[in-house]
């Protein structure tokens, strides 16, 4: 489905749906691909496309420098919009336009500013931010609460969560209710059930950054079926030169690449793949009917069928030689190698005959 229901969010979360890409993505493309007009229009005119701008565009690793920002914390602000991006022409990697770095600049409290809407801590920073415990934070988080943004592994194969430090003060502005006093009864149930939302609340705010940096109708297929085991996607896709598409553009979930190690290679595959019931069912819903205006859109590719016309092949010329040359007679086929052995049984067998 185009559009992702805040049901995939634990009741916590409802809130703060919008803010996580989880409207309308199509809706939200529209906008922002106007504001990218409107921008690139009053800096260099209206006649020059997104292709054009990506060109002459800035490497990621060079607008980071520009900026004045590490290169994950440009990753992380192209992903959530902070920063606009034009698709490189040659089809590598988003860039940064010049009149984009210019915008940036010249706001208000460059660069402290941008850097503090990118800024992410952990567990023990964000209990400092909102002054509670470390246990009251994670038991919020586990009841879904606050949606992480990132994760990764330590060097003891522990999930380490990351958190947006603008959306916990947010959140600490809307429901000061929760951070003191006694845990609500709802949120000692999800616990006592051995609840842990994180995962899933990650891989719906994932989602929905990848629908929102897309228009291509088979690449926000690929995208929800990045979210689902191959099982789930043969059943939803039957058809195999379909699911090779799907393949084909499947974005990376996790950019920075997996653990070395099987155990946490093992241990973050399991972390991107939904594994709830209902997650699974919104995920093949979602699918299908993503499948539906995808094949409205353009078929998928497909090879010729075998009564296609194929163009005869044109003949290469003969090479003739030049005048007052002779021509070069084909060479004879090389003559097959005596091996040693061949030689020196030969030689042993004239040694044994009798002189005469």
């Amino acid at each position: 489905m185009t559009r992702q229901d805040s049901l995939s969010y634990a009741a916590g979360d409802t809130t703060y749906a919008s803010r996580f890409g989880v409207g309308d993505a199509a809706a939200h493309s529209t906008l922002q691909g106007t504001a990218h007009s409107t921008a690139r229009g009053a800096a260099h005119g209206a006649s020059r496309g997104t292709a054009q701008a990506g060109a002459h565009g800035l490497a990621l690793s060079r607008a980071a420098r520009e900026l004045g920002l590490k290169r994950g914390e440009l990753d992380l602000a192209v992903q959530l919009g902070q920063v606009r991006s034009t698709p490189d022409a040659s089809g590598g990697p988003p860039r940064i336009a010049p009149y984009e770095i210019d915008r940036l600049r010249a706001a208000d409290g460059f660069p402290d500013a941008l850097r503090k809407r990118v800024r992410t801590v952990g567990t023990r920073e964000a209990a400092d931010l909102l002054a509670i415990t470390g246990h009251r934070f994670t038991r919020l988080a586990r009841t879904g609460h606050f949606v992480p943004v990132r994760f990764y592994l330590n060097r003891y194969r522990a999930v380490v969560w990351l958190y947006l430090a603008g959306e916990l003060r947010d959140f600490a502005h809307d429901h000061a209710e929760l951070l003191t006093g006694r845990t609500p009864p709802a949120v000692r149930a999800a616990l006592a059930a051995g609840e842990d939302r994180r995962p899933r609340n990650w891989r719906g705010r994932k989602l929905g950054l990848l629908l929102r940096s897309t228009a291509d109708p088979w690449g926000r297929a690929a995208a929800i079926a990045a979210m689902l085991d191959p099982v789930p996607v043969a059943e939803v896709v039957p058809d195999p030169y379909e699911r090779s598409h799907l393949r084909v553009l499947r974005p990376d979930l996790l950019p920075g690449g997996r653990p070395e190690s099987p155990a946490g290679r093992a241990l973050v595959d399991r972390l991107l793949l939904a594994d709830h019931p209902d997650e699974i069912l919104w995920h093949r819903v979602s699918l299908a009917d993503a499948l539906r205006e995808a094949r409205h859109a353009s078929p998928a590719p497909r090879p010729a069928p075998p009564d296609a016309v194929v163009p005869a092949t044109v003949p290469r010329p003969a090479r003739h030689a030049a005048p007052g040359r002779p021509a070069r007679r084909p060479s004879a086929p090389p003559l097959p190698r005596r091996t040693p052995r061949t030689l020196l049984d030969r030689l042993r067998r004239r040694r044994r005959q009798p002189q005469t």
